[in-house]
């Protein structure tokens, strides 16, 4: 076990404090991958040499030093690779380090869903299920023509070794993710195009909120609408120009909601993902005499300075709309 993955308990929005909380990590290997908005990957196989400790007593240090230094708690998964190591995780709860040891990796993932490994989507989960193939120890066991010819020479290929527990993946030191996300489940489906709006505004302020504490600005913006049936519909727009303007964010997770041209359709969930991140430092932006353009600007920096020091909450989502 030399890879973990830790979650922290950070309130939402609170991405600035991440880089803080790498540091800690950074005391213990250089070959820390960052995971925004809450998360990371921590290569340990030096650490464990250096210390003398294995991953899971060095995984209690951490969360130690977490608590005394920044009063955040977190989840700490542990294994072999990344893919464990994050599966693991799934696993695990404040306080206890869920490790998957070397040599158990099958046993670990032979009972659980195919749709829990990484990269098995939707559809591949519901092909595999479709031949009785729902677990990941079936999946293992399959030959590996059998799971060609379902999905694909290369996939085939790779969703076989995954499933027997063959991680290939390593930690990126510095990989600061590209993307923000912000989900928007409903209690239950729901078929209101005002509540689906409401939604969409929610998630767009959520993300110029989480944008503009990390100083970066996105240039394309995806909408995934997922229906009560399973299904899902994703578009995609690249906006004129670089921002974490949440008034634009916000017209364009509109004009996206719009182009679908739902009636009826019963979402089960809408989520909103800003791509392409770059620093805010280094985008250009057109400059405009619209007075309310301008006001509206100035009330998110106020909104912004409430939220870090009164947390999230201090700003009710909706409360900037123009």
């Amino acid at each position: 076990m030399t890879i973990l993955c830790v979650r922290f308990q950070l309130p939402p929005m609170y991405e600035a404090a991440l880089p803080r909380l790498l540091g800690l990590l950074e005391e213990f290997t250089p070959v820390v991958e960052a995971l925004p908005p809450d998360g990371a990957l921590a290569d340990l196989r030096g650490a464990e040499r250096y210390f003398g400790r294995d991953a899971v007593e060095l995984a209690s240090v951490i969360r130690v030093r977490a608590l005394a230094l920044y009063g955040v708690d977190c989840v700490i998964g542990a294994g072999p690779g990344p893919m464990l190591a994050r599966m693991a995780l799934r696993d695990a709860r404040p306080g206890l380090t869920r490790a998957v040891p070397e040599g158990e990796e099958r046993e670990f993932l032979a009972g659980k869903p195919v749709a829990a490994l990484p990269g098995v989507g939707t559809a591949t989960a519901r092909t595999l299920c479709e031949y009785g193939l729902d677990t990941l120890g079936r999946v293992a066991a399959a030959p590996l023509s059998t799971l060609q010819r379902l999905v694909g020479a290369r996939t085939g290929r790779e969703l076989r070794e995954k499933a027997n527990g063959v991680d290939r993946g390593r930690v990126v030191p510095n990989g600061v993710s590209r993307s923000l996300a912000a989900d928007r489940p409903f209690d239950r489906d729901e078929l209101d195009p005002d509540r689906h709006r409401r939604a969409l505004l929610s998630a767009a302020e959520e993300l110029g909120a989480r944008l503009r504490a990390v100083d970066k600005v996105c240039r394309t913006l995806t909408l995934t609408v997922r229906y009560a049936d399973r299904s899902a519909t994703t578009r995609s727009r690249t906006l004129k120009e670089s921002t974490a303007h949440s008034a634009a964010l916000t017209r364009t997770a509109y004009d996206l909601y719009e182009a679908l041209g739902l009636q009826r359709a019963r979402v089960r969930t809408i989520a909103l993902r800003a791509e392409g991140l770059t620093s805010a430092e280094q985008a250009s932006h057109q400059l405009t005499f619209d007075p309310v353009d301008e006001k509206v600007r100035r009330i998110e920096e106020v909104a912004d300075r409430a939220r870090a020091k009164f947390g999230p909450r201090a700003v009710m989502p909706g409360s900037l709309a123009a």
